[in-house]
C-alpha cells in the first residue's frame, strides 16, 4: 500500500475536513467552552452566548460525528443529556487554547485594523 502524505490544501486531503470542521462559526467555541467537563445543553448555550439552539444542535451533532465529542443520555425523568471532548476532542485543545490565548492578547489589534479600514473606506 502506497503511503499518501497529508496536504491540508487538498479538496481530497482528510485533514482538510479537519481544517474545514474547526473553521466553522461556532465550533471553537464549544470546544472551549466543553474543555473543563460535561456540560448540559442549555448550560452549553449559556457559556458560548448568542447561538441559536438549532445552530448548536448541528455543531455538537458534527462534533459527536467526527468523534471529537461524547453525548451522554441518562436514563431520568426528565432525560438529562451533558455534553464533553473525548480523548480526541482533549487533544485538540493545546492548539486550540493556544488560538484561545492569541485571540484574547491581540483581538484589540484586529478591531482598531478594522476601524482604520472603515474610517478609509
Amino acid at each position: 500500500m502506497e503511503s499518501v502524505q497529508a496536504d491540508v490544501l487538498k479538496p481530497n486531503c482528510p485533514s482538510r475536513m479537519v481544517v474545514e470542521r474547526l473553521g466553522e462559526r461556532w465550533t471553537l467555541l464549544v470546544l472551549i467552552a466543553l474543555r473543563s467537563g460535561p456540560v448540559r445543553f442549555t448550560a452549553l448555550r449559556e457559556k458560548i452566548g448568542v447561538v441559536t439552539p438549532k445552530v448548536l444542535t448541528q455543531t455538537l451533532r458534527g462534533l459527536e460525528h467526527d468523534g471529537l465529542v461524547l453525548r451522554t443520555i441518562y436514563a431520568e425523568i426528565p432525560p438529562r443529556v451533558e455534553y464533553e471532548l473525548t480523548d480526541l476532542g482533549e487533544s485538540l485543545m493545546g492548539p486550540v487554547d493556544g488560538l484561545r490565548v492569541w485571540s484574547e492578547s491581540n483581538g484589540h489589534q484586529i478591531v482598531a485594523a478594522r476601524e482604520a479600514s472603515d474610517r478609509r473606506a
